[in-house]
């Protein structure tokens, strides 16, 4: 709701201003437009902007786990001790686990609902080495989250790099993108231009540029997306675990 809110406020804001400039309806509700995709783009950007600092704590959590056992606590004490040391952005979700582990006592459980919550195969593949300590033990635990800290410390760094590179190409993409519009804006200050583009004529040209550049703008995103990881240990993996744990006892 807020995020609409926002959209239509700026939509509205621009065509003001843009009519007091232009003198032109039909120019003032095309940057109006322009600007309402704009600001959804940025907004929606900026989850995606927070999903990237939430993958990004995995391997801190793992430092933290490992700092736990070294220092004596159990494998519960260390996840429940990560509702108040563990990263700020997960400290809640940890919280919840705290509360379902005091609540079921069951580990695998409250761990099974993390793997729902975060829905990701960093953490999937935590919450498994963890399950699989568990039933084997415990014994290698200590080497099983050393070696899954470093490969989702290079998988990060390798993610980082490339997404750095795309952003070169979607920064050119983006001016070459808002360039006919900003040349539009200038042009427009003048009377005859704004009175050219307020004819149907005009207004069709308008409608035809908004289109080109929402289509080029979806293409270029496409293009630039990095594949994700797909999710192995999903909850029918789990189910399977379970029910071939359930055969051996």
């Amino acid at each position: 709701m807020k995020n609409s809110i926002r959209v239509f406020a700026s939509a509205s804001a621009t065509t003001g201003l843009v009519l007091l400039a232009t003198s032109s309806f039909t120019i003032a509700i095309a940057f109006g437009a322009l600007v309402a995709g704009a600001v959804f783009i940025a907004l929606k950007n900026r989850s995606a902007h927070s999903e990237s600092h939430l993958i990004a704590a995995w391997p801190e959590v793992i430092d933290h786990l490992m700092s736990g056992i070294q220092s004596g606590l159990s494998l519960s004490e260390s996840l429940v001790g990560l509702a108040t040391r563990g990263p700020e952005i997960l400290r809640p979700a940890f919280a919840e686990f705290r509360d379902s582990l005091f609540r079921h006592a069951d580990l695998e459980l409250a761990l099974q609902e993390l793997k729902s919550l975060f829905h990701h195969h960093g953490s999937d593949q935590i919450f498994e080495a963890l399950l699989i300590s568990k039933a084997l033990g415990g014994s290698e635990l200590m080497s099983i989250l050393r070696t899954l800290g470093d490969f989702l410390r290079q998988d990060l760094a390798q993610r980082r790099e490339i997404e750095v590179k795309h952003g070169w190409i979607k920064n050119s993409a983006h001016i070459s993108a808002v360039a006919p519009w900003i040349l539009l804006l200038l042009l427009s200050t003048q009377p005859s231009t704004a009175i050219a583009f307020s004819t149907p004529t005009g207004g069709m040209i308008l409608i035809a540029g908004l289109f080109m550049t929402a289509v080029a703008y979806l293409w270029m995103n496409r293009l630039g997306r990095l594949p994700q990881t797909p999710r192995v240990f999903t909850q029918q993996s789990s189910a399977k675990h379970m029910r071939q744990k359930s055969v051996m006892r």
